[in-house]
């Protein structure tokens, strides 16, 4: 990721919280919070899916994934069209929806901390994977049963234990 997305997902992260109603937040949030600190933190996760992800946050995570447009709308479970019209109305997303955007958020963090490359990663998403039944990861990543199956593989790779 490089520092200029880096520093804009920090703003954003910021942003999404100033605007966030005082009761919705819990009473130690900092002025600023980054990206990493989020991302970190259960309690920043659990506000930011109540709130609802902003479509300008989404924006800036779906550039540091390995998602296509296509992709995000089936891990979301609406049309390319609707994310375009999020995108149009500058729309928060739904917790449901939020809650996917920050699983997918996290799953791209540890893999770019295990293969620190994209282009490694997304190879192994979309390769058949025998630990995880055969099937390529990405195709476990709809379901949060799945991208937990997903994150414990990508943590014993991290760790060098292979099954």
């Amino acid at each position: 990721m490089t520092k200029a997305i880096e520093h804009k997902l920090d703003k954003e992260v910021t942003a999404m919280f100033r605007n966030t109603s005082q009761s919705e937040i819990r009473s130690t949030v900092s002025p600023k919070v980054t990206f990493n600190e989020f991302l970190s933190d259960k309690m920043f996760i659990i506000t930011a899916i109540r709130a609802g992800i902003p479509f300008s946050l989404f924006s800036l995570i779906r550039e540091i994934t390995p998602f296509t447009e296509t992709e995000w709308a089936g891990f979301l479970n609406i049309s390319a069209k609707s994310l375009h019209r999020y995108k149009a109305d500058s729309r928060h997303f739904k917790p449901l929806q939020s809650e996917k955007i920050i699983e997918l958020a996290e799953v791209t963090k540890l893999g770019i901390e295990v293969f620190e490359d994209m282009d490694k990663l997304k190879l192994w998403l979309n390769t058949p994977n025998f630990a995880l039944g055969d099937n390529p990861p990405i195709a476990l990543l709809k379901d949060s049963y799945g991208k937990e199956l997903v994150m414990g593989e990508l943590t014993r790779i991290h760790y060098g234990i292979f099954v």
